[in-house]
């Protein structure tokens, strides 16, 4: 250990190393990074702004876009700049920040589903006690748990790599620094922190599911009872979003660390992290807000009540300018 030589950055290797295809991926992923920005801050925006918004279903979604503008946050911008640059290299302190917040978003997002779900459950399962059962104390316990969860679950995991040695070689064969291509490069015993990783997912993934698994079986449950087609529709519609965004991130996860080993490669592991990471971010205002006529219809108030307070009367005098 006296003779090796201690790693002061990292080497992020990326997607490619073709220049051309690099320069293209850079306005792929920077566009994609605009709607992100774009989607949830006005996601945010709308239920501020609107009073109709002012309810536990629409204060989850407020979280979530949080969650996702600092999952999005957390990533592309510094793959945007390994993009141009010629020297694709993060400090040690950067990347442990960057995995710190990585894994803080990816927890912090999959508790958040799980609130969500289970507020879906209480307004179709049983709607007459909703307003009792999700008041404001219950909303914000919830969201409040889901971002101490996220906080606990990533210094689970971040805090003991700090006492690992990196010597080389710093090539992180990712855009990022998650934490597995990291094990591999640190040139200490890592089981510990292997065991630590594979337990707090373990026990992430068995929680956030099956609050999740059980919340929408009673959902579909009680709408199967529903005797109306257009009641069933109704109820259905009130959580379609929801299980969409669900269905995406947990789909994702599943092939991520089930996967056969025999099919596994750099390339499949890419674009599957760029699908969790950064499309899905992406993809949750944009879902929520086509499959939401109520955000639709506050968004068309708020732009309405924009342009007549900046809307100028034809008729005023010109001795008032």
């Amino acid at each position: 250990m006296e003779n090796q030589t201690t790693v002061t950055e990292f080497i992020l290797l990326g997607l490619s190393s073709d220049p051309q295809l690099q320069m293209l991926l850079f306005f792929v992923f920077l566009v994609i990074y605009l709607i992100t920005l774009a989607g949830n801050t006005v996601i945010m925006l709308v239920i501020q702004a609107d009073s109709h918004l002012h309810t536990p279903m629409y204060f989850f979604l407020f979280h979530l876009s949080s969650v996702d503008l600092c999952y999005s946050s957390a990533i592309v911008p510094k793959m945007l700049v390994n993009l141009l640059a010629m020297h694709k290299t993060i400090s040690v302190n950067a990347c442990f920040t960057q995995m710190f917040f990585i894994c803080f978003s990816a927890s912090c997002e999959a508790f958040m589903l799980s609130a969500m779900a289970y507020d879906r459950y209480a307004a179709i399962c049983d709607p007459l006690h909703y307003v009792g059962t999700m008041n404001k104390r219950v909303c914000r316990q919830l969201v409040g748990g889901s971002w101490t969860m996220g906080l606990m679950y990533s210094l689970v995991n971040t805090v003991p790599i700090l006492n690992l040695n990196f010597c080389g070689p710093n090539e992180i064969g990712h855009f990022s620094c998650e934490l597995p291509p990291l094990l591999t490069l640190s040139c200490t015993e890592t089981l510990i922190n292997k065991i630590t990783l594979l337990s707090s997912i373990v026990v992430l993934a068995v929680i956030t599911f099956l609050l999740v698994l059980i919340s929408y079986i009673q959902i579909i449950s009680t709408i199967l009872r529903i005797r109306s087609a257009e009641g069933r529709h109704k109820a259905f519609s009130t959580c379609s979003s929801h299980l969409i965004v669900v269905g995406l991130l947990y789909t994702t996860a599943l092939f991520q660390y089930m996967k056969p080993s025999s099919i596994s490669s750099v390339i499949l592991d890419q674009v599957v992290s760029i699908q969790y990471s950064i499309l899905t971010p992406m993809l949750n205002p944009i879902i929520y807000s086509l499959k939401n006529k109520e955000v639709k219809i506050a968004l068309g108030r708020l732009l309405k009540k924009n342009n007549k307070e900046i809307k100028v009367p034809t008729h005023v005098k010109k001795e008032q300018f």
